[in-house]
Formats: structure tokens, C-alpha cells, sequence
């Protein structure tokens, strides 16, 4: 696909990611919006049209009951398909499974989230680790949150020639902040029920060479997840190696307690600061003055934002998928239209 024709995206479901995908997507100057589809007539359709985006129901009769609630609708998610050169399904979990049949029907690329089994699409993608793979593919999954968190920070010390076995403990958020006054757990942690937990395995379904364990529990907040880390190394480095393999993402930025950023409502408040939408952050927040390392072995924390970690990826997948540029530029253009980098040059040195 030439570069002079923007692709034109659809947006299946406008929620939490869903939402953030489709502003990501009018930020990049060789893509346009054809439409967002969703379900609900209630404040979040409308907030679409507020911006400016053209408003589909899922389907015909979804898309009456929206117009008899008022709101703009052009049509079903049939028709959007029709003016879209492919689809991000950012719908709950295990509707998108459902959904890629109307999509491999209508012959149109289609992007699924980590919430979808990776026998989905056949395919799982995490830019810096998996974007040569997915070229002119027909779909591809977009990992979680947390397993995006770790493949890219396996995936540094790894190209950086450092990486033997990782083992985790992810102490998870317990559900989305917008949510909290349904669900959630108060007062308790919920371990997961089984090692490894699934993040660990995921990782491996985008990178198969991956040593990682992962171990979780549910803890009673909803700001963002956070990761201990224990590597061993191929061989003893030194600290600063280290931090120089991290550095080369910049996907990963290094923060620092002694900078203030003692928690992970700190770092959100950063975000606003910045002025990210929604208090994005898009890059994972490793503490650089909590690493150490001991001979060969690497201990690590860092901070993962669930609403925010997947947008950039799937930015550079929807141009992976269509064939436009190399890793690199899409990676570098995401990075640029979405403000990733900023984090690391207000923080100053590690």
C-alpha cells in the first residue's frame, strides 16, 4: 500500500481501548478513521461524536435502537467494513473470537486484543519483538497488557546478548477504574490458582525462546499493575550495562524514587502533568534507582498502565498488517505522535 493513501481504520467497540485506539489513530498522518462501532447508547457514543467520529451500530438493529436514543448513527458495522481497509476489534472478551468470522468473510485485515487465545489470529505481536512477522499478514493479536510489559523488557536483554530465564510476580489490579463500583475485591488478595500464570506462556506465543515463569495475584486497587522481576543473566554485567540495554527501548523509561515517583499514583500524576490523554502511559515505568544486580542475577520492579501499554502496539501493528513501513518508522511515528519519549526527557538521567 502506498504511503500517498492513508489507511483507512475501523474501530469495533469504543471502550476503554477501544476508545484510545481510535484517538491514537487520527494522531498518525498516514491513517484516517473511518468509523467507530459499538452496542451502547449510553455518555461513551456519545463522547465519539463529540469528536467528530462517525458513529456505527454492531449491527442493524443495534444501530436503530442507537438512532431512537438519539445519536448519530451512519449505519451498521456492516457498512463500516465496507469503507475501512481494516478493522481493530477492541470488543470484550471472547466476542472478538466471534466477530473474526464476519471479518475473514468480508475479506478484511483485522487486529484482536490479548483478551482472544493467540489460535485467534495464529499470530501475537509486540512491535519491538514480532513486527517483521506480522507483515502483510491477514490478522494478528495484540497482546495484554502485562504480557506486553514483558516482552519488551525480555526482549532488550535479550538482543542485548544478557537474557538466560526470567521469572515474575505480577501484582495485578483488580479491575478498571471505571468499573470499580461494580467489581472488584476490597480488604483481600486473590493469588491466581495456578503457576505459571498465564502471562508467562503468552509472552512465549510472540517470542517461543523466551525463558518465563510468571506467578500473579489480584490486589485490592485499580490504578495499574506492578512487576517484580528476577533474571539471570548469561553471564555477570554490570549495572550500567544494564540500564543501557533498557534504554534502547523507547518503549521502557527509566524512573527514579528519589525523583518523587514513590508509587504508581505518582507516575499517574506525572501523566497529567505531561498532558497525556486520559493520563496515558504508554511506556513501562522501570525504577532504575530500585535495580540492582548481583553477579548474574538481575532484580527489577516496574509499573504497567493496562489501558494505555497496548495503544502504541497497535499503532505499528495496523501498519505491520497493511505493509507500509518498517519497524523501525512505525515505531518511530507512534513514538512521535503519541508523545513517548517525553517521560525519559523530563526525568532527565537515570
Amino acid at each position: 500500500m502506498s504511503l500517498a493513501k492513508k489507511i483507512r481504520v475501523a474501530v469495533n467497540g469504543y471502550g476503554v481501548i477501544g476508545k484510545r485506539v481510535a484517538d491514537a489513530v487520527v494522531r498518525q498522518d498516514d491513517m484516517e478513521l473511518a468509523g467507530v462501532a459499538d452496542i451502547s447508547v449510553d455518555w461513551r457514543p456519545r463522547v465519539a461524536m463529540q469528536r467528530g467520529f462517525r458513529l456505527f451500530g454492531a449491527t442493524k438493529a443495534h444501530a436503530e435502537t442507537m438512532r431512537n436514543a438519539g445519536l448519530d448513527i451512519t449505519g451498521s458495522l456492516d457498512d463500516l467494513l465496507g469503507a475501512s481497509d481494516l478493522v481493530v476489534d477492541c470488543t470484550p472478551k471472547r466476542i472478538a473470537a466471534v466477530n473474526v468470522d464476519i471479518y475473514r468473510q468480508r475479506g478484511i485485515k483485522f487486529i484482536v486484543q490479548g483478551g482472544e487465545k493467540h489460535e485467534v489470529t495464529g499470530h501475537s505481536f509486540v512491535a519491538e519483538a514480532s513486527y517483521a512477522s506480522a507483515l502483510n499478514r491477514v490478522s494478528t493479536r495484540v497482546v495484554s497488557c502485562n504480557t506486553t510489559s514483558i516482552v519488551r523488557t525480555l526482549t532488550v536483554l535479550k538482543h542485548a546478548g544478557l537474557l538466560h530465564r526470567a521469572r515474575g510476580t505480577l501484582l495485578r489490579r483488580a479491575t478498571d477504574p471505571w468499573e470499580s463500583h461494580l467489581g472488584g475485591i476490597m480488604n483481600t488478595l486473590v493469588p491466581e490458582p495456578e503457576i505459571p500464570s498465564h502471562q508467562g506462556p503468552d509472552a512465549q506465543s510472540v517470542d517461543p525462546e523466551l525463558d518465563v515463569i510468571t506467578m500473579a495475584v489480584k490486589v485490592p486497587e485499580t490504578l495499574a499493575h506492578l512487576h517484580y522481576w528476577s533474571v539471570q543473566l548469561t553471564r555477570p554485567a554490570a549495572r550500567e550495562e544494564v540500564l543501557d540495554a533498557f534504554s534502547a527501548s523507547s518503549r521502557i523509561a527509566l524512573i527514579r524514587v528519589d525523583a518523587g515517583l514513590t508509587a504508581l499514583n505518582t507516575v499517574k500524576e506525572l501523566m497529567a502533568d505531561l498532558g497525556r490523554p486520559n493520563d496515558n502511559l504508554y511506556e513501562v515505568a522501570l525504577w532504575s534507582d530500585m535495580l540492582k544486580v548481583e553477579g548474574d542475577e538481575l532484580f527489577y520492579a516496574y509499573m504497567v498502565d493496562n489501558q494505555a501499554i497496548v495503544i502504541p502496539e497497535t499503532i505499528d501493528a495496523i501498519r505491520a498488517l497493511t505493509g507500509t513501513v518498517s519497524a523501525e518508522e512505525s515505531i518511530a511515528k507512534t513514538d512521535a505522535t503519541l508523545g513517548i519519549g517525553l517521560l525519559t526527557e523530563t526525568l532527565g538521567n537515570r
